[in-house]
């Protein structure tokens, strides 16, 4: 990306966030995202509603106005639009018509109201409906935090459409995802904001790489990948800037960041066909029933509650380990899921906290059955603290692979705790500190105080405890001290001292006052 179209998307950027904070008023901005997400989602789909139908009736001389009044036309405009796009978006309800209506004071947010209706309506019975349905549902019309009288929400949804018009989001080089950019920093702004709400749907931009590179290491072309505990899709979409995904799969239980993931999907230009996000608890209710993925990447809540009920032993994905993961720690369930749904050729690369390493109990069991039965654990890669939204503990990295290529008889273990950039709220995984890793984990060789190539012996004889200083020495011996120069130090302060102290005394007794010290040393 060139200087230009970088300082224009940073300007669209701060224009964006700058509207943000102007208009939430009395909301906090994790809950005014979904107005602010919501219009640009409706903006997108305006905006690719009208350039399809340029291209579709170039041929035709005819606008899409005209066409949409002609019932022919009509008929044959609706099919071939919802066959490509999805979904219909009427003239009278296009972007640039609200924006008309806002310039001549005549919007109202029931108009909008009606828009969106019109545009879900269009979706039902075709193959679209379901990643369509309920998509704005949150962004609710008739909040009172919008505004008491329909007069005070037609208002603030007024200025937001008018912000939106402002703002050029066109930019020369088609290549370059201005807007899906400028949506995916808002994404990571309003979760900067949210607190520990944040984690919920938002990985940092940091650790998302590194996993994503970890994950697509060697690969170009993936049919199917996924993400168990997608959040808002980020970490799932951007695979796609490693490898050439064809199918995104993914779940997310939080109904808000299910349509926030979905919306995210279709922004970044991934056709309805090729993708399929589920709203519902991962280890509760497994929507991707017998499917395998080639590519997995998960940063599921740490330390989560789940039932752990024992009718789980007699689920697929659990019952071959022999015990399930404690109610109060659900992080290898999460694990024995996304094994579960491993290809033949099939790596997952998943964020957890470092407890899975070293916890016993049934932990122990499960961690002793996945290196040792099932030899899957290729890389164990411990992290800087502070690096997430809500939290300031250190997490590691488990990659996870079906085929170890010759690997079958060690695991690598990388302490990169203490390769990053200190920030104000929270530290940065920088590129150099991704490349290292990367890298490391790519040569595979021991590198001082920083990685270790362990064999199934060392594991075994460690009793597969695998918390990574166990196995990658970081000591650093502290420079010895040389007690002879440290008296001859203290002499020369003391010789120091007793001289000042001489040239003080005369006036003390000038002063006729007693001289504190012994001059004399005595």
């Amino acid at each position: 990306m060139d200087n230009s179209i970088q300082a224009h998307q940073k300007e669209l950027c701060n224009k964006l966030w700058a509207m943000a904070n102007a208009l939430r008023g009395n909301m906090e901005a994790y809950e005014f995202k979904n107005y602010i997400l919501g219009m640009i989602f409706y903006y997108y789909l305006s905006d690719k509603t009208e350039k399809y139908m340029v291209n579709l009736l170039k041929d035709d001389n005819i606008s899409y106005e005209d066409a949409w009044n002609d019932e022919e036309y009509k008929a044959a405009i609706v099919e071939e639009a919802l066959r490509d796009l999805g979904y219909i978006i009427e003239p009278e309800y296009l972007f640039r018509k609200m924006v008309k209506m806002v310039e001549n004071r005549s919007f109202d947010i029931e108009f909008l109201q009606k828009a969106i209706n019109a545009l879900m309506e269009s979706t039902i019975g075709n193959d679209s409906q379901e990643d369509f349905d309920g998509l704005f549902s949150d962004m609710q019309l008739d909040s009172t935090k919008l505004g008491h009288t329909v007069k005070d929400r037609s208002a603030v949804m007024a200025k937001i459409i008018a912000s939106l018009d402002e703002i050029n989001f066109s930019v020369d080089d088609t290549k370059i995802d201005v807007l899906g950019n400028a949506y995916e920093y808002l994404i990571g702004q309003f979760a900067a904001t949210a607190g520990k709400k944040a984690g919920e749907f938002y990985t940092p931009s940091g650790p998302a790489e590194l996993l994503c590179r970890l994950a697509c290491l060697g690969l170009t072309d993936v049919k199917d990948a996924a993400d168990p505990t997608c959040g808002s899709g980020s970490l799932l979409l951007r695979l796609k800037n490693y490898a050439n995904v064809r199918n995104y799969y993914g779940q997310e239980l939080t109904s808000t960041t299910y349509n926030l993931a979905r919306m995210n999907m279709i922004l970044r230009g991934i056709p309805y066909r090729n993708f399929n996000i589920y709203n519902g608890d991962t280890l509760e209710h497994d929507y991707f029933g017998d499917m395998k993925f080639r590519v997995q990447v998960a940063n599921p809540p740490y330390s989560a509650n789940w039932s752990a009920d024992m009718h789980f032993m007699e689920d697929e994905r659990f019952n071959e380990y022999g015990k399930l993961a404690p109610k109060s720690k659900a992080d290898f369930a999460f694990v024995q899921h996304m094994v579960y749904h491993m290809d033949e050729d099939g790596r997952a690369v998943v964020l957890l906290p470092h407890g899975v390493l070293f916890r016993g109990a049934a932990e122990e069991v499960i961690r002793k059955h996945l290196i040792q039965k099932l030899n899957v654990l290729d890389a164990v890669i411990g992290l800087p603290a502070n690096l997430f939204f809500g939290t300031g503990i250190p997490v590691c990295v488990l990659v996870l692979k079906r085929e170890r290529n010759g690997n079958s008889d060690n695991i690598l273990f990388i302490d990169a705790s203490n390769d990053f950039e200190a920030g104000k709220n929270q530290n940065i995984l920088r590129e150099c500190d991704i490349d290292k890793i990367v890298e490391t984990y790519e040569h595979r060789v021991d590198v001082d105080k920083y990685a270790h190539v362990a064999t199934m012996q060392e594991i075994e004889e460690n009793g597969f405890n695998l918390n990574i200083p166990r196995y990658v020495d970081t000591f650093e011996p502290e420079e010895e001290i040389d007690l002879n120069a440290v008296a001859a130090e203290i002499r020369n302060i003391q010789a120091e001292i007793m001289g000042i102290d001489a040239q003080l005394k005369p006036f003390f007794d000038e002063l006729g006052l007693d001289f504190p010290f012994d001059v004399e040393g005595k």
